[in-house]
Order: structure tokens, then sequence, then C-alpha cells
């Protein structure tokens, strides 16, 4: 089997069972609840409580156009193509899967469907696709301003909620503000947390032997960056290298025995783009 099919395979069933979960929340918790989902999905959701006669999936695919011609547009053609195909999974999969889960309380059932869409929604992302909906807006936000994934979402929610307080009542939207919450920390966590990378900083008189270790042992590149002390006035060199939440261990177990001393500073980073270290799917 070819590379480039088993990639297809591979993103075709990240779309898939990204699908089947974000369904799965929608039919099973959110609709019987009387729930407003995120996104497009939610917008879907609200007009089917308005118009029954319409299915939600039906609905979901009628509205992704618009937000596809903004794909067309301002996303890479691969992402626009595979998106199309997950467009009509995940609509299937809403037509389809009405399996009901049994959570009775309403805030247990807001949290619990927000971890469940969270989480297939970040499936999804993490495919060169998407299911359309805020999932093309929020890559083209990211991609242009990194806003983060999670955050577009939560905010595109707000100005849905306003609408949902006012059509049904304050409770309701209140519960979906409880799932958008979940949902929108769940996708950062599966799209960009669980690789999340750290930028260290290395200030130290052994500048060389602690660059080389990490070069040749870790096999992570290290940028050489010229400084002065603001006291001293004398030169420095600072280190400055991305790693892996992993290898993070490896880097601090290096620096005490080289030199116990150094001026260290670790700091989270939002994404990372490159082919070797970077933890952005590459949309």
């Amino acid at each position: 089997m070819s590379d480039s099919l088993k990639k297809i395979i591979w993103n075709l069933f990240l779309l898939t069972g990204g699908s089947v979960l974000c369904a799965l929340a929608v039919n099973g918790i959110l609709v019987p609840h009387e729930f407003i989902s995120s996104g497009f999905t939610g917008l879907a959701i609200l007009i089917y409580y308005l118009f029954p006669a319409l299915p939600v999936g039906l609905l979901y695919l009628l509205l992704n156009i618009p937000l596809f011609i903004l794909g067309w547009i301002y996303v890479g053609r691969r992402f626009f193509f595979y998106s199309i195909i997950g467009l009509f999974i995940y609509s299937i999969c809403l037509m389809v899967i009405k399996t009901p889960v049994p959570v009775q309380d309403r805030l247990l059932g807001a949290m619990l469907a927000g971890i469940i869409f969270g989480a297939g929604t970040g499936i999804i992302l993490r495919s060169i696709g998407s299911s359309g909906g805020t999932d093309i807006l929020s890559i083209v936000l990211l991609k242009r301003f990194s806003i983060r994934l999670g955050n577009t979402v939560l905010g595109f929610n707000c100005v849905l909620l306003l609408g949902a307080a006012f059509l049904f009542s304050l409770e309701v939207a209140l519960y979906t503000l409880i799932f958008s919450y979940v949902n929108a920390h769940m996708i950062n966590l599966v799209v960009t947390g669980l690789s999340q990378r750290k930028a260290v900083l290395i200030i130290s008189s052994h500048w060389k032997e602690i660059c080389g270790e990490i070069l040749k042992d870790m096999k992570r590149g290290v940028t050489v960056i010229r400084g002065e002390g603001g006291y001293t006035g004398a030169e420095e060199r600072i280190l400055y290298t991305v790693t892996t939440f992993r290898e993070l261990p490896r880097i601090k177990e290096l620096l005490n025995r080289i030199d116990p001393e150094a001026f260290v500073v670790i700091m989270d980073t939002l994404e990372v783009i490159n082919q070797r270290i970077g933890n952005q799917p590459h949309w």
C-alpha cells in the first residue's frame, strides 16, 4: 500500500470517527435536552427547533454553502476537497446516528456533550480537512491571525446563545454555554494541547557544550543569539530551542549536569509551524 493511499485512509478515518462522536453528542444528548450546539451545528439545531420538518443533517448541509466559498478563497485546495468529504460524512452521521445517551441530569448532560463533541471536532481537525461549519472559519483565523481554534468557536457560540436566549429561555442558553465552554477547551486539548511544544531560552557560560549536547543527543535545532548583560555589559550567548513536552526533562537533566547555574526560561507555545518539530496540523 502506497504512502499516499495510507494518508487518504487515515484522514478519512479521522473525519468519520470525529463525525460519529459529534453526531452522538448532538442526537444523543443535545437535542433530547433541548440544548443548542456550537457553531453551524447549533444554528442548524436552532432552526430545527423552529421547523421540525427539516432534519438537522440537511439543514447543516445547506448552511455550509457560503462557508465553503470562504474556504475555497482562503484555504488550500486539499483542505477544501477533504472538507467537502467531511461535510457529507458528518451530515450523513447526523441523519443516521440516533443513539440515546442515558444522562438525566441536564448539567452533567451539557458537560458530557461538550467532552464528546469537542473530542470529535478535535479529531476531525487533526485531519487535513474538516466537517465544514465554523471549522473552516476557525482555521482561516488561526492561519491568518493565530486565534486559537477553541476561542473562535466560543466567540461564535456567544452570538448564537444570545439568539437562543431570546427565542427559547435563558436557562437553555446557560446550559448550552456550559457545553460550549467544555467543548472549546476539549478542542484545544485534542488539536494542540496533547502535542504542545515548549520554547526554551538558556543563558550560560557553557553555551557551546550545551548547544552541542542538544544538537547531537536530542537531535533538536538550536539558535544562538548574541546578547549583552544589562548590568555587566558583558557579551552573552543565548540559546533558543523548541522541544516537546516529553523531552523537556532531558533538557533539564542536561543543564543540571553541565551548568547548574545556567539561567533558563521555559515558555508555552501557542503553535509551532514546522515539518519536523511543528504541532499544527497541515491544513
